[in-house]
Parts: structure tokens; sequence; C-alpha cells
């Protein structure tokens, strides 16, 4: 399996990419085919493909702050089961992120992740694909060490609509593993700076980024 690099909408996987985003998740999460065309020029977003042979098979994207320390994963997609996937696409984004946060000359305090509820979008198929199965995958961040934020999550929908996200938890992978909370500031500063790329906030979005604004710290919770 190979780790591949996609910067451009022009490259020949990333037509097969997108439409293994539209076939897993729902139509509110996925940006635009012609609107990933900015996005994968910015040198700070890390798109990749897992081929097996010329196949993608799976995918990831994530960005590291140095500024904040922290990562954040936007998504990771197993398009097949039983090839191992899921862990090759971990340990890929694992050394890359080391080698950004080594570069940066910044120790990394942790990584989000927006994070399905199992009992809030059940209604989705998520492709069928059973690793991507809500319930498998908040299992699978759980060992891996991913904590949720204690607050009622909600985000912008990517289709550019302005509505609210509701069916996921924001969750955080602490690099110590006994921390409990978190600045709040830092989860407003890392948020607004996120989701900056999106017009249209829905008002739930935003008071819940006033909200954030008026706590000091923010507890992390078992998924």
């Amino acid at each position: 399996m190979s780790y591949h690099r996609i910067t451009s909408i022009d490259d020949p996987y990333f037509k097969p990419l997108h439409e293994l985003l539209g076939s897993i998740f729902p139509p509110e999460e996925v940006l635009a085919y012609e609107l990933w065309r900015e996005p994968l020029l910015d040198e700070s977003i890390h798109v990749y493909a897992a081929l097996h042979g010329e196949e993608v098979v799976g995918s990831t994207e994530y960005r590291y702050y140095p500024a904040l320390r922290v990562a954040m994963t936007d998504f990771t997609i197993i398009g097949k089961p039983s090839l191992g996937v899921g862990r090759f696409l971990m340990r890929s984004r694992q050394r890359d992120l080391e080698r950004l946060a080594n570069e940066s000359g910044t120790e990394p305090i942790g990584m989000f992740a927006e994070i399905y509820d199992p009992y809030r979008a059940a209604s989705h198929e998520f492709g069928g694909v059973s690793p991507m199965n809500p319930y498998v995958r908040r299992e699978v961040l759980s060992h891996m060490g991913y904590k949720r934020l204690d607050l009622p999550y909600v985000h912008p929908s990517w289709d550019h609509e302005g509505h609210a996200v509701t069916e996921l938890d924001l969750g955080f992978l602490p690099q110590d593993e006994t921390v409990d909370e978190i600045d709040a500031s830092l989860v407003v500063a890392f948020l607004t700076g996120y989701y900056s790329a999106l017009p249209n906030k829905p008002e739930a979005w935003l008071s819940m980024i006033d909200y954030l604004k008026g706590m000091s710290k923010v507890r992390l919770l078992p998924l």
C-alpha cells in the first residue's frame, strides 16, 4: 500500500477519493468537487490517499497548527475492510505529523477530531463499510485514547448552507493521557480558525463559541 499526497483536483486519484467521500459521509459533510481546488493548494492542508495498486482504498486529511501546538484530523476513510487500511493511515499520518512538529520546532499537546455519536447518526449508511460504522469508529477512537469535550457541540455544514450539524462530538487525543481538561481559549482559537473558511455560521455555532469564551477549562470525558 502506498501513501499518496493529493495537492490538486487534477490529480487522477482525486476523483475516486471524492467519490469515496460522497459514498461514506452525508452530503452536508462533503465539500463540492470544484470547491476543493483552492484548499488543496494550501500547504498546511494534508490530503492523502491510501493506494492499493491503482485503487483508492482509503484517505485521510489533517493539519498541524504550530502556534497552538495541536493537530486536527479532518477525516479518515476506510474504503475496504480487511486490508489494514485504518492502521496504515494512522501510522502514516502519525509519522507525518511528527515531521511537521519537528520542522516547526514545537512539541504537540494533542489532536482534535470530530467524532460521530452513533445514537445521533444512526440514520447514515456510511457507505455500508463496516469499519466506518459510527459504533465501530467510536470504539476504535476510544481505544486510541480520544476523549470528548464536555460541551454540546455543533459545527457549520460544509455545503456552505450554514446549517448546524449536531451529530458529532468534538474529540481530543491528549499527548499526555492523564490530562482530563484543556484550556477553553485553545478550543475557541482552534474552532474559529478551522471554520474561518466557511462564511455562513449557524446561530447555534456562534452561541457555542460565546459559551466557550465564558469558560476557563473544558473537561475531557470518556467517549
